[in-house]
């Protein structure tokens, strides 16, 4: 027993000391705003969402080899997750922080949750908050022809049909790559025939109970020859929608992106997420090694 409290002191006190120095090596751009009221007449009386910034504060010559012309830095989107009606910003400023620590600007975004708006009212969100990132990230010393996006369950679905579905108005090449972590929603369409949404989790709200707009809230239905590179984690003990719409939505990939498969993690949903607050993690090398891919 003193063993394991002597242990779980011990990585207590290095995450404390690894935090403190990532709060050294980054500075964080907090509540900045992307959005204005005439965005969406459904959330205008509600207060704005908005975005934190997390960047290196010094460029070390490690971070040089992402651009070696101008040195911007490769730009990293997150959207979180949260079933849609739930989850906040600020929980995931670990996140940014590890990857500012690691020299990519990184965007935590914010967004309007169920039921005070829908699921196409929180992707035209996320779409201006891309377009946004697009035209003024280069003050923060990122490279805009350098976009990547990520979200982790309801922010993968998110990020996904914001860049794929032509009427959110990103244009070609603005994102480099998608990173879909243990992504929900991808295939709405049939999980909804199969569990018609309710007023549990505001389901009813998020998606309406019409089927021709649950097709249209299904990035799986948008997978074109313009679909930028995705990478994709899954958990083999997630939630048993989440494993068939991504294999389904991996099968639909391979006609453009033959070589794509998942990235398979022995985890379950919410460790798909807390995982990255150890900035040890493997999977910031793998998504890093991505980015300079790409």
């Amino acid at each position: 027993m003193k063993n394991t409290f002597l242990t779980l002191f011990l990585l207590f006190s290095l995450l404390t000391i690894t935090l403190m120095f990532s709060n050294c090596a980054s500075k964080k751009y907090e509540n900045v705003a992307y959005l204005d009221k005439a965005v969406s007449e459904k959330t205008a009386k509600e207060p704005l969402p908005t975005l934190n910034i997390f960047s290196p504060k010094k460029l070390k010559k490690n971070f040089k080899k992402f651009d070696s012309k101008n040195e911007k830095l490769p730009v990293l989107i997150f959207v979180h997750g949260g079933n849609w009606n739930s989850g906040d910003k600020e929980t995931y400023n670990f996140f940014g922080r590890n990857f500012a620590k690691k020299g990519i600007v990184t965007v935590v975004v914010g967004y309007t949750l169920s039921p005070k708006a829908n699921y196409d009212d929180m992707a035209k969100q996320v779409s201006t908050a891309i377009n946004w990132t697009k035209e003024n990230i280069a003050e923060y010393n990122g490279n805009s022809d350098k976009i990547f996006l990520t979200g982790h369950s309801a922010g993968g679905h998110l990020i996904a049909l914001s860049t794929m579905n032509p009427k959110y108005n990103i244009k070609d090449n603005t994102v480099s790559g998608l990173i879909l972590n243990d992504a929900a929603g991808l295939d709405m369409y049939n999980f909804l025939q199969e569990e018609p949404p309710t007023s549990n989790s505001s389901y009813d709200t998020t998606w309406t109970k019409d089927p021709k707009i649950w097709k249209k809230a299904s990035p799986i239905y948008y997978i074109d020859e313009q679909t930028p590179p995705i990478m994709l984690y899954l958990g083999k003990k997630t939630y048993e929608s989440i494993k068939v719409s991504n294999r389904d939505f991996v099968d639909s990939l391979h006609h453009f992106q033959p070589n794509v498969e998942p990235i398979l993690l022995n985890k379950s949903h919410i460790p798909m997420m807390v995982q990255y607050f150890f900035p040890w993690s493997n999977r910031y090398d793998e998504i890093i090694k991505f980015i300079k891919e790409n």
